[in-house]
């Protein structure tokens, strides 16, 4: 039997940290269910202690029906000077009612002096405390060695007397953090092997990528013992990033035969990545191995011709593995496996071999070259199959709308008002409503004319609503795409409009995710 190898996933948490990403309460939620789905172990939540938006997560994290993965609460040892019992941050961490909680603790020397301020003795103190303490609130607790490796090359029998302390204080993983990420994998290796004589608490590794070695040094620190790796989808994280778990998790198990994941699971990696991507508001990286779009795309010549007689002429595996596709650029051929695994998924059959799919197909890359994305849009995607296989119902027909957005005064809030004009059937209705935006009031507007006839719209909620400039250097006249996400008491669902114009493309966004409730309302 192959060994089994934890995932714990600290996008919530470390990713939230990199530059230019702040997820949501409700973006958490959705990419904690989405990892939960990818068959992840432990998903680190948050700090609760650090701010009221983690606090909240682990609120309403509690009510998610997972299947799979725990969610864990990180923070910190407690405070010096500060009674354990008493400290803000264990309090937090207690108070979040996580199963599993993660804390960090100094290991290099140079930190507790410069750092801390403190004795070397006082911070083997703080560790085992904590650990001990919060023993008694959590299923397991597991210590994270931050500036492990840096502090075990400048005074390695500090560094272990600290993972020491947090194995006699009761620590069920120990996990050896390289913090500034400018470890090689050969150090990785030399230590972890020391360390594995030394400790006998199950190890893990956690590896920041300033040196673009995080997942090399994930996968060797494996290869030496540990049996937990940390790290993020797509890499995000402070500064240069985390260890990438969408290549750490196909390498492990592919090219090691570890069991990280099932296979089934393992088909998911791609969608997932997009989708966090999408829920992040990041462009996706082409060229990202294992998940990106050229990760199996191939141009003319030899490599197209060797290829269709057999794709390990230039494929390391079969893309289908992690969720990706073989393309052939510039074909027809691309895309139908997608297409017809999302169909699937949405219980519409659909054949092979059907005329049905290569309209889908070309409608599909018709839209995708005006910027349309349906990852983390799978309402709107949806929509698209029902629509060019006739199986589609149209619920109403606009027949206009208008938005006036007005500044009466400098120092007062903008007034937005739209009017709508929609026909059900053979009645029309004209109504307007106000909102804090332009989209917020035509949102309101739709909703107002629509409700009297279907009254089940009145439990559908936006959640979030997103806009990323798709035509870079043309300013103000540049396409845009937005992604919504909406909801009601038993389900999200997103949808994507794409236009030149912000509220056309709103609109868009705004009717599929309508005309997805109405639709389902029936199932």
């Amino acid at each position: 039997m192959s060994k089994k190898i934890e995932i714990y996933d600290t996008t919530l948490r470390d990713g939230s940290q990199a530059e230019e990403i702040s997820f949501s309460v409700e973006d958490k939620l959705r990419i904690t269910e989405k990892l939960d789905e990818l068959g992840v172990h432990y998903i680190e939540g948050g700090w609760p202690g650090s701010n009221p938006k983690d606090a909240e997560y682990f609120k309403k994290a509690r009510k998610l029906n997972l299947k799979n993965a725990i969610i864990t609460a990180f923070g910190s040892t407690q405070r010096p000077k500060v009674h354990v019992e008493e400290d803000s941050n264990i309090k937090s961490l207690i108070e979040s009612q996580a199963r599993v909680i993660t804390i960090f603790g100094k290991s290099w020397d140079f930190h507790v002096r410069e750092a801390l301020r403190i004795p070397l003795e006082s911070n083997l103190v703080l560790i085992h405390n904590s650990v001990s303490y919060l023993k008694k609130f959590a299923e397991m607790v597991f210590f994270d060695a931050e500036h492990f490796f840096d502090g075990y090359k400048h005074n390695p029998e500090f560094a272990v007397r600290c993972l020491k302390a947090a194995e006699s204080a009761g620590a069920d993983r120990i996990i050896l953090c390289d913090t500034n990420g400018g470890s090689m994998p050969n150090q990785i290796l030399e230590i972890c092997n020391k360390i594995k004589q030394e400790i006998k608490v199950p190890l893990g590794i956690h590896c920041h990528n300033d040196s673009e070695c995080a997942v090399a040094n994930s996968i060797i620190a494996v290869e030496a013992g540990a049996i937990q790796v940390q790290g993020t989808i797509n890499g995000i994280g402070e500064r240069c990033g985390n260890a990438n778990l969408c290549s750490v998790i196909p390498n492990l198990q592919i090219k090691f035969g570890f069991d990280c994941i099932t296979p089934q699971q393992l088909m998911k990696l791609r969608d997932v990545s997009r989708y966090v991507n999408e829920i992040a508001n990041l462009r996706h990286f082409k060229r990202q191995p294992f998940v990106g779009d050229s990760a199996f795309a191939h141009k003319g010549g030899i490599h197209v011709s060797a290829i269709r007689r057999h794709s390990a002429t230039y494929e390391h595996i079969k893309p289908e593995l992690v969720g990706n596709s073989q393309r052939v650029l510039v074909s027809d051929l691309a895309g139908r496996s997608n297409i017809l695994r999302k169909a699937e998924e949405f219980g519409i059959q659909l054949k092979p071999d059907s005329h049905e799919l290569q309209g889908i197909l070309d409608k599909l890359k018709e839209l995708e070259h005006q910027g349309f994305q349906f990852e983390g849009a799978d309402a709107s995607f949806e929509l698209l199959l029902k629509k060019e296989l006739g199986i589609y119902r149209r619920f109403f027909d606009l027949i206009g709308f208008r938005v006036i957005a007005e500044k009466r005064q400098e120092k007062e809030s903008p007034f937005t008002e739209a009017t709508i004009m929609v026909k059900v059937g053979k009645v029309t209705e004209h109504t307007a409503s106000t909102g804090n935006g332009p989209v917020n009031a035509l949102d309101n507007a739709l909703r107002k004319a629509l409700e009297k006839f279907y009254p089940q719209l009145k439990s559908v909620k936006l959640h979030d609503y997103k806009v990323r400039v798709l035509t870079a250097g043309k300013g103000t006249s540049a396409k845009v795409r937005v992604l919504i996400e909406s909801g009601d008491e038993k389900s999200r669902w997103g949808t994507v409009g794409v236009s030149e114009n912000i509220i056309e493309a709103s609109w868009q966004a705004l009717v599929d995710s309508i005309e997805y409730k109405l639709l389902k309302g029936g199932e």
